[in-house]
Parts: C-alpha cells; structure tokens; sequence
C-alpha cells in the first residue's frame, strides 16, 4: 500500500512540476509533507496492523484534495499576477502613447515659433524697406517741390528772391560765361534779361552781359549796355566796375579822348573804389 501511495505522490509531483513550475513545486512540497504524514501513519498502521486499505484511499483522495486545492490557488495567483501585468502594460502603453504626442505637440509648437519668428524678421524686413521708401519718396517730393518754390539767393551782396525757372535761365547763362563762350553767353543773358524784365538779376545781368559783348569785340554794344547799367542803378556795386569797363571799350575802339573823360567820371563818382584806381593807371598811358 505505502508502494502505491508513493507511486501516486510521484505521478501528481511529476504532473505540478511539469504544469505549474516554481509554484507547482511549492505544492508538491506541502503534498510531500502530507504524504510523509500518511506514509508515516501507514506504516504504524501496518506495524500495529489497525491502517486497512479504506483509510488509505481516503487518505489518497484528502491528498488528492489538497493538491487539487493548492493547484486551484496557484492557477488563482498567477491569473492575478497576469492580469495585474497586463494591466501594468497597458497603463505603459498609454504612457508611452501620451509622451509620444506631448513629443509631437512639441514639434509642432516649435515649428510654429520657428515660422513666427520668421515672419516677424520678415515683417520687420518689409517694415524698414518701407521706411526707406517713404523716406526717399519724401526726399524726392522735397526736392521737386523745392526746385518749384521761390529760391533765396546772393548777387553782389544782396539777397534775392527768384523763381526756379528764373535761377536756371541765370545760372546756365552764366554758366557760358565763365567757360568764355561768349557768343553763347551773350544772347542768352539777353534773353534771360528779355524774358525777366524785372528779375533782380537785372543789374547784375546787364553788367556780365557788357562782359560778354566785350569779349565778343562788340564794344559799341558793350558801350551801351554798361551805360544802361550806371543810369539805372548807379549806386549798384557793380555800377564802378561799369564805368571803367566803358573806358575800356572806348580805348579799344581807340577813342582815348572818350576814354579819360569816363574815367575822370569814375573818380569823381566813386574815388575809393578799386575801380578808380585802376582807371587812373589807365589814364597815365593814354595820349590824347
């Protein structure tokens, strides 16, 4: 009998081990100390001969019981401690699953601050190129209307008011003049003086306008322009400068008599000008 009890233990030990590894064999431990039990029991039994076999199979099927109970609670712990890994899992799953869109919101967030900057470094681009348009749009529009507003100049010492087309007819006429193109700049003073009869380049024009006729050769017309000068204004600072001009031309013409009668003329009206020393100079070579 004790041979059939141990060859049941070893079938169910074989049976746990093989099905339920490490707790499986925590449970044939406990059934191996049952077992010892029985087996102990038994073997008093056989000695003192009272343990028949209606005992045994009953202590077989309480063994079979506990085993099957230990096998139940074992099944039992591990379906816990699967589920409890599944559930462990699924919670890392979704932790997993959450970082990898808080990664994404992230890229995203960014990627817009990237495009935010940049179409802010481009606004502010635009901005100052707009700036720099306006600003030569109005510096353009200053100068065009300033070449439309009346200009304030200095002609021998005084100051004038004279309109922009008035100033560009004087200044490329006397543009000419300073080149020595006196044939250019002859008619265009005169047309200049034609054109703006009351300009207060007037006198100053006549005055370069006898200058010009002087370098032309044309003393007779230059004789008559500069006299003009000192009968309309003879108090202009230009006015000494004429008279001996006329001397000049009187002499080039050869009319040395003429010449030193303008020249006395010129030092009684302005005797400290420069103009008067200069003509008395002149009259020292004259004959006549």
């Amino acid at each position: 009998m004790a041979a059939f009890v141990m060859k049941a233990y070893r079938s169910a030990q074989a049976r746990q081990t093989a099905r339920w590894g490490s707790a499986g064999a925590a449970a044939s431990t406990l059934a191996a100390v049952a077992l010892a039990s029985l087996l102990a029991l038994a073997s008093g039994s056989a000695q003192a001969g009272i343990f028949d076999d209606e005992e045994a199979r009953k202590a077989i099927l309480d063994l079979r019981t506990r085993i099957q109970t230990s096998d139940d609670n074992s099944r039992s712990k591990q379906a816990e401690l699967a589920a409890a890994n599944a559930a462990l899992l699924e919670q890392v799953t979704q932790l997993r699953r959450s970082l990898l869109d808080l990664n994404s919101q992230l890229e995203a967030q960014r990627a817009d601050a990237a495009k935010l900057r940049g179409g802010q470094e481009q606004l502010a681009r635009d901005v100052a190129e707009l700036q720099r348009s306006v600003k030569d749009v109005s510096k353009g529009l200053d100068d065009r209307l300033r070449l439309l507003e009346p200009q304030k100049v200095m002609v021998d010492g005084r100051e004038l008011i004279v309109e922009p087309d008035e100033k560009r007819a004087h200044d490329l006429a006397m543009a000419a003049l300073r080149a020595g193109d006196f044939d250019k700049a002859a008619p265009a003073l005169a047309s200049f003086l034609q054109r703006y009869p009351t300009t207060g380049y007037a006198d100053s024009a006549r005055f370069w306008l006898g200058n010009a006729l002087y370098g032309q050769k044309n003393y007779k017309e230059a004789v008559a322009v500069f006299r003009g000068l000192v009968t309309s204004a003879p108090n202009h600072p230009r006015t000494p400068e004429a008279l001996l001009a006329i001397a000049n031309c009187q002499i080039e013409m050869k009319d040395n008599r003429s010449a030193r009668k303008t020249i006395d003329e010129l030092v009684k009206a302005f005797p400290t000008s420069e103009a008067a020393v200069a003509g008395k100079e002149r009259l020292g070579s004259l004959k006549g």
